[in-house]
């Protein structure tokens, strides 16, 4: 009977349906193309595949082993990616229990009782005694038909809630793997400054030396050998930061990792480890809002807002409870279900809500601000994320443009240097202006690696701001 009646009041829910969210169009009303108010031009060293999508293993593109073993390794074991994991299975789960307000509840009661009634007291007992045992066994049957939907309502806000925490898991496990891919960049890229640190160390000891011989010969005076010593102990005090950066850098590596900054990690990041992919997937704009988790976490959050709607309105609707009772009492527990002892009941309760001092329509229209505040923060992200998107596409192509004048300043710097130094043996030029030219090619070859470092994190940043390819790679 209760299926019956749930089958036949049950057609319709309270509530807006959930309608997704249209694609972002132009201001001219046009369908989205591109990001960027100019067309986009491949950077010398890379092109980009429109229309591609992000691979899920996008930190393969760099060609490390290394970095693809260091990445397995954090996805396996790091906890704040484990703490998302377990907070998506509590969801799905929680989520599950609630299923349960759709179906009869069933409850099976045993209750054995010793008692004694005051002498002056009629008791109810045949035998007329005034102490006696009592034992019933119930069954309670208890049924809400979801009417008007609001049960429905309630476990489809549930179910964009499970949505909204599997996509924050999906956000969590992508700037895990962005925050370790650069920071094993960053540690190439410390490795490069370091070396070029070291070389220009090792080559201002030499010309200290030299000068120092030049200086025993009489060629030149004690202003030039100390000059030259500036340089070195200048040259020299910029290793210690470098060499604590890197310090801190391994530690940050272990930890993402998901180990203690004493065990470290085995792999060592360098540029000859890795390569600049020549390919960079550019999925069209329409497709970022199915790639990127933040926003399907956002409509996720719009579409449990909608739902709670629905709840809000089926609240000042009709409710009907259906309840049945079936049981037996008896004087021992031998005698249970023996003829006479049976009893049952069923019945019903209708409730239509009148006065509540406003209170549930005050809720309903809590529940449409709130809605109208999820749409709003909903445009909000996705304007936000194609920002990301044109932002990393012009510094791919400003940092190209950068890194490719820089490298040309080096090889300046080192060409006049070299010029300098030979200058200054042939007596043409003091000492000064060798130092100047050692300082000049000492900070382009430091500026080069930086922007080579630059390089490969808009290449980062890019995979990151285009969704990491984690809504396909789970559900």
């Amino acid at each position: 009977m209760a299926a019956s009646l749930a089958a036949l009041l049950s057609g319709c829910a309270a509530g807006p349906d959930y309608i997704r969210p249209t694609v972002p169009v132009s201001a001219s009303g046009a369908a989205l193309d591109r990001y960027t108010a100019e067309p986009l031009a491949d950077v010398a060293d890379q092109r980009y595949t429109v229309g591609q999508d992000v691979s899920s293993r996008w930190w393969t593109l760099f060609g490390s082993d290394e970095l693809n073993a260091l990445v397995d390794a954090a996805l396996a074991a790091n906890p704040d990616l484990q703490a998302a994991e377990a907070g998506l299975r509590a969801a799905r789960e929680t989520a599950a229990a609630q299923r349960g307000a759709l179906m009869p509840s069933v409850d099976l009661h045993l209750q054995p009782t010793r008692q004694k009634f005051a002498d002056p007291v009629a008791t109810s007992a045949s035998s007329g005694a005034n102490l006696y045992s009592l034992h019933t066994a119930q069954l309670n049957i208890a049924y809400s038909p979801d009417v008007f939907g609001g049960t429905r309502r309630t476990l489809e806000a549930a179910d964009a809630q499970t949505d909204v925490v599997r996509f924050q898991r999906d956000a969590a496990r992508l700037t895990l793997t962005s925050n370790l891919v650069l920071a094993a960049i960053t540690e190439a890229s410390l490795h490069a400054q370091l070396d070029a640190t070291r070389t220009l160390v090792d080559n201002a000891r030499k010309q200290l030396d030299a000068v120092r011989k030049q200086q025993r010969a009489g060629q030149l005076g004690a202003a030039d050998v100390a000059a030259q010593e500036a340089l070195l102990a200048q040259t020299e005090a910029t290793l210690p930061p470098l060499e604590k950066q890197m310090a801190q850098q391994r530690d940050l590596l272990a930890v993402l990792a998901g180990r203690l900054p004493s065990d470290g990690v085995t792999q060592h990041m360098t540029y000859a480890t890795l390569r600049l992919p020549e390919q960079l997937p550019l999925s069209v704009p329409a497709q970022l809002l199915e790639q990127r988790p933040d926003i399907r976490a956002s409509e996720a959050q719009l579409h449990a807002a909608s739902a709670q709607v629905g709840v809000a309105r089926a609240a000042r609707l009709p409710n009907i409870n259906l309840t049945s009772t079936l049981g037996s009492s008896a004087l021992s527990a031998g005698t249970l279900f023996s003829a006479g002892t049976g009893f049952w009941s069923i019945g019903a309760d209708l409730v239509q809500p009148l006065f509540h001092g406003g209170a549930l329509k005050h809720q309903q229209l809590a529940a449409e601000a709130s809605y109208d505040q999820a749409a709003a923060q909903y445009r909000g992200v996705v304007l936000s994320a194609f920002q990301n998107v044109a932002d990393t596409l012009y510094a791919i192509e400003a940092d190209s443009r950068a890194l490719r004048a820089l490298t040309a300043a080096e090889q300046a710097a080192g060409r006049s240097l070299t010029i300098a130094q030979k200058q200054r043996q042939a007596g043409a030029i003091g000492q000064p202006a060798v130092l100047q030219a050692e300082l000049a090619y000492q900070q382009a070859v430091l500026a080069r690696i930086q922007a080579e470092a630059a390089r490969y994190a808009d290449t980062v940043a890019l995979f990151q701001a285009l969704g990491g390819g984690w809504s396909k790679a789970e559900g």
